[in-house]
C-alpha cells in the first residue's frame, strides 16, 4: 500500500458516525433553507430566540442579537450568597417568632419534617438582630443591613421562594441551571446564547468569587452544560492575572502571538472543513477572545482606575480581593457591554456549629461584607443610568429554620439555624422589576409559604421575560428534546413583579 492509499485509509477511519450524521443534517438544513429561500445569515438575524431553527454565524457566536421582544432589562449582575443567609435576620420579620423564641418548637411544625442536622425537639429561634421598617415601602430589614435600607424603594422583594433541595450543591444548581444534577447551562450562559454580548473584546459571562471558599456547586454552577464552550463563564481572579493563561508566557511578544494564532486558525479552519465539527469554530473564537482580552481584561477588571471617592463609596481596602472589589468591577464589565455578571460570595452557612457559622457572631462579619457594597453598587448604577436596564439580583439556594439548629439532640454552643427548603427570599432591583414591592408571604414562623408561593423556575421564566424571552421558546436541541432553562415543568412569568 503506498503512502497516498494509507494517508487516505486513515482520513476514512477518522470519520466517525456522528461525522456521518452531523453531515447529513447539516445537507438538510441547507437543502430546506434554499428551498425556503432564505440565507443562513438573515435567518440567524431575525430569528436569534428559539425554538432556533437556524444556525447563528459560527466564526462570531458572542455577537450581539436582538431578543423575541422589547426587553426592559439589558444585562444582568447576579449576586449569590453561597450557604443561605437567614432571611429571617435580614427580611422576613416574625413578630409571633420573636414571642415565642426559647419554646420548645411543636410536635406538628416536625412531623413528617426532614432536616439536615436537627433531632429531636429544638427550641423556637426568634430574630437574632432587631427590625424596623424602612422607605415609603415599609420594608422591614434587621438592623444587619443600614446601608441597603437606603434603597428598598428600589428593590422588589420576593418572600414566598421555595425549593426542592435542602442540601447545598443540589439546590445551587437548582438556582443556577434550573436542574439538580450537574451538566446543564446556567441562566449566565443562556442569557449570552440567546443575546451575544456587545463587547466583542470581554466575555459575555464573567464569574467572581469571594468569601475564602467557592459555593458548593463548584464550576457547574456557571457551566455552559450542553451549549456551545464559548457561553461558558469566565472566572477572574482577585490578585495576580485576572483571568488564568491570559499573559504571554516569557518571551512570547504580542507579534508572536499573532503569529502563532494565525497558524494555529489555519489548521483549526482546515479541521472544520473536513469534519465539520461546530466546537473547532468555537475553538477559533474563543483563541481570538482571548487575544483581544488581553488589552482589555486587564484594563476593564482595574479598580485602581475608579476615584478614591468611589472606591470608599464601595468600602474597598486596597490590594486586598473582596466582595467589595468585586461589585465596583461588576459596575465596570456591564458598563463596558458584558453581559451577565455573576458573584458569588461563599461563607453564610450559618448552623452555629463554630463562633465563624453563629448567627451572632460570624454572620455579622458577613453582613458588613457585603451590605455597603450592594448599597454603592446600587447607587453608582442609578447614578450612571444603568440601573435602569441592569437587572441586579440577590439570591440564596434556600433559607434557614425558625427554631434553633441542635445536633443529636443536644443545642449548640452558638446560635444557628438549619437549612429550610420551604420558605426563602431573595430580591431583584432595576431592569424592569418592579421597586418598592414585598411579594408573597410566609408564615407567622417564617417556615412555609402562606401566599404566593414562588418556584425556581417562575423566577427563571421572569428573569427571562426582563432580558425579552418567552422561557417556552428560548431552547438548545440536546438529546432529542428542545431543552430550556425551565425544564418541562410548568412555570410562569410573575407579573406582579414587573414595573
Amino acid at each position: 500500500m503506498t503512502l497516498e492509499e494509507e494517508l487516505k485509509r486513515e482520513a476514512l477511519k477518522a470519520h466517525t458516525r456522528r461525522d456521518f450524521l452531523t453531515g447529513c443534517t447539516g445537507a438538510l438544513g441547507s437543502l430546506f433553507m434554499a428551498n425556503a429561500g432564505v440565507s443562513s445569515a438573515f435567518a440567524a438575524e431575525t430569528n436569534p430566540a428559539g425554538p432556533i431553527d437556524f444556525p447563528r454565524n459560527p466564526s462570531s457566536p458572542l455577537s450581539p442579537l436582538p431578543p423575541q421582544f422589547a426587553p426592559k432589562a439589558r444585562r444582568v449582575i447576579f449576586m449569590h450568597m453561597a450557604g443561605a443567609p437567614s432571611n429571617l435576620d435580614l427580611f422576613d420579620y416574625k413578630p409571633e417568632l420573636e414571642r415565642l423564641n426559647g419554646l420548645d418548637t411543636p410536635a406538628s411544625f416536625l412531623e413528617g419534617k426532614t432536616f439536615a442536622f436537627i433531632r429531636g425537639v429544638p427550641k423556637l429561634l426568634g430574630p437574632v438582630y432587631p427590625f424596623k421598617q424602612h422607605g415609603e415601602s415599609g420594608a422591614w430589614l434587621s438592623d444587619r443591613l443600614p446601608h441597603l435600607s437606603d434603597h428598598v424603594d428600589d428593590i422588589c422583594f420576593i418572600k414566598s421562594m421555595r425549593t426542592e433541595q435542602f442540601n447545598h450543591a443540589p439546590a445551587q444548581l437548582l438556582m443556577q441551571t434550573g436542574e439538580t444534577r450537574a451538566g446543564f447551562p446556567s441562566i449566565g450562559s443562556w442569557a449570552t446564547y440567546g443575546l451575544g454580548t456587545e463587547n466583542q473584546n470581554l466575555p459575555g459571562f464573567m464569574v467572581m468569587l469571594s468569601g475564602g471558599n467557592s459555593p458548593s456547586g463548584g464550576t457547574q454552577l456557571w457551566n455552559n452544560g450542553f451549549l456551545p464552550s464559548v457561553y461558558q463563564g469566565v472566572n477572574t481572579r482577585s490578585e495576580g492575572e485576572p483571568v488564568l493563561y491570559l499573559n504571554n508566557p516569557d518571551g512570547v511578544t504580542r507579534p508572536i502571538r499573532r503569529r502563532m494564532l494565525d497558524s494555529l486558525n489555519r489548521l483549526n479552519q482546515a479541521n472544520y472543513a473536513e469534519y465539520g465539527n461546530p466546537e473547532t469554530i468555537t475553538r477559533i473564537a474563543q483563541y481570538e477572545m482571548a487575544y483581544r482580552m488581553q488589552m482589555e481584561a486587564t484594563d476593564v477588571l482595574d479598580n485602581r482606575q475608579e476615584s478614591q471617592k468611589t472606591r470608599d463609596a464601595y468600602g474597598i481596602e486596597p490590594g486586598k480581593g473582596s466582595f467589595a472589589n468585586n461589585c465596583l468591577r461588576a459596575r465596570r464589565l456591564v458598563e463596558r457591554g458584558v453581559r451577565f455578571v455573576q458573584l458569588y460570595h461563599w461563607g453564610w452557612d450559618t448552623h452555629g456549629d463554630s463562633k465563624a457559622s453563629a448567627i451572632n457572631e460570624g454572620f455579622k462579619d458577613r453582613c458588613r461584607e457585603v451590605d455597603q457594597p450592594i448599597a454603592a453598587l446600587l447607587t453608582d448604577l442609578k447614578q450612571r443610568g444603568l440601573l435602569e436596564d441592569t437587572l441586579v439580583v440577590w439570591s440564596s439556594e434556600f433559607g434557614r429554620t425558625p427554631m434553633q439548629e441542635n445536633r443529636g439532640g443536644r443545642e449548640m454552643a452558638f446560635i444557628g439555624r438549619d437549612h429550610n427548603p420551604n420558605a426563602f427570599t431573595i430580591w431583584m432591583a432595576g431592569g424592569g422589576a418592579k421597586g418598592g414591592v414585598n411579594y408573597g408571604k410566609t408564615d407567622d414562623m417564617g417556615y412555609e409559604i402562606a401566599e404566593n408561593p414562588v418556584e425556581v423556575r417562575d423566577f427563571h421564566a421572569t428573569m427571562l421575560h426582563l432580558l425579552g424571552f418567552d422561557h417556552h421558546k428560548l431552547t438548545y436541541p440536546f438529546q432529542g428534546l428542545d431543552n430550556k432553562l425551565t425544564r418541562v415543568r410548568p412555570a410562569r412569568v410573575i407579573g406582579e413583579l414587573l414595573a
